[in-house]
């Protein structure tokens, strides 16, 4: 899978009082903790007509056995932790249509038909090379809501840009909107310049472009770095955060002597043996903050996202994964964390190199720049 290459890896008020996971997203489903996004269309600016949670749950996982070692035995799993997230107010899944080769999507369409809840589901086009048309987004949006039983889903995107057809696939998500099939269109691992070119395009059209997926964690904190996050702020698109645990090495699991299995192993080992003086420091950081809060790694890493602006969708397998993600809602950073671990992860560099391209050879456009 393409982003399996390229992933390696405001403060909130003080916790005086630990507020309920239930109330958080209660009050996340209500658009007071995260307002909805804006674009500067021709006429003005033009609200999201998509709320976005406090978090969501991104289900890569769900039918990748590439990567994540999927084995259908344990789709009961994925359904117990459906079942429990359906039942909470504002539940926000994160899929594509290369997830599996399609199997996260149906995963998702057959639990949420027998749940007989309705949850908001986000899907991805994937850019490859053959696909060079603003149709074939449409045909591809179209077979994903097939693939999940639908007729729309709430928030559709462009999973990564391509060398070229950039252009193509941004009238491809308008086009989207205009036929109903999504409520919300975005992108995902776009640049600051490519952002601002989307915005723009579908502002024209009256459309706001809601979201921008980025690869985002204390593992990979590059987009504040490089003005991508601010430019998202300035333009009121949303950043959903995808590996905000860094593939598992924020977790607390892993260390230099505790690799993960599979393709994580070689990132594991880069990031514990090639950066260890900053691994040691940030390790050390997320622990010291955890144990602050009696959180986990997991949820101060979450934290750290929500903490930055950003909506995290970590990965969730089975119902104790999502539970601890989930938690994270029950208490916040404070000022004096953010900056601990701002500082721990100075430093960090990428522990592999990204697949995207730069720029758009047909019209010059920057795509990527983290």
């Amino acid at each position: 899978m393409i982003v399996v290459l390229a992933v390696a890896a405001a403060a909130m008020s003080p916790p005086a009082a630990r507020i309920t996971r239930r109330s958080a997203l209660q009050t996340a489903g209500a658009g007071l903790l995260l307002p909805p996004s804006v674009s500067t269309a021709a006429g003005g600016v033009t609200a999201s007509p998509l709320v976005l949670p406090a978090i969501g749950i991104g289900a890569w996982s769900w039918g990748d056995s590439l990567f994540w070692g999927y084995d259908s035995k344990n789709d009961g799993e994925l359904k117990e932790l459906f079942d429990y997230y359906a039942a909470m107010p504002d539940p926000f899944f994160d899929t594509a249509e290369i997830y599996g080769f399609g199997r996260s999507e149906q995963l998702l369409g057959e639990f949420e038909r027998a749940s007989g809840k309705k949850v908001k589901l986000a899907s991805k086009f994937a850019a490859l090379p053959w696909k060079t048309t603003r149709g074939d987004v449409v045909k591809a949006c179209e077979a994903s809501l097939k693939r999940m039983g639908r007729d729309s889903m709430e928030l559709y995107q462009i999973h990564f840009p391509n060398a070229w057809a950039n252009a193509d696939y941004i009238d491809g998500l308008g086009d989207c909107v205009e036929k109903g099939l999504v409520q919300a269109v975005g992108v995902s691992n776009y640049g600051a310049d490519a952002i601002q070119y989307a915005s723009e395009a579908l502002g024209k059209r009256g459309i706001p472009l809601t979201s921008n997926q980025i690869q985002y964690s204390l593992l990979y904190p590059f987009a504040n770095q490089n003005g991508l996050k601010r430019k998202c702020d300035d333009l009121g698109v949303k950043v959903l955060a995808y590996s905000p645990l860094g593939l598992g090495l924020l977790s607390g699991k892993y260390s230099k002597e505790k690799l993960p299995e599979g393709p994580r192993a070689k990132l594991a080992e880069a990031f514990f043996e090639r950066d260890a003086d900053v691994a040691t420091r940030l390790v050390a950081a997320v622990k010291q903050v955890g144990d602050k809060h009696n959180g986990t790694p997991s949820q101060v890493a979450i934290n750290w996202c929500i903490a930055k602006g950003t909506v995290p969708i970590p990965g969730a397998r089975n119902l104790k994964q999502l539970k601890e993600n989930l938690s994270a809602l029950d208490w916040k950073l404070d000022a004096d964390d953010v900056a601990a671990l701002d500082a721990a992860c100075a430093g960090i560099q990428p522990l592999a190199k990204s697949p995207f391209p730069e720029k758009d050879i047909r019209t010059g456009l920057r795509m990527f720049d983290s």
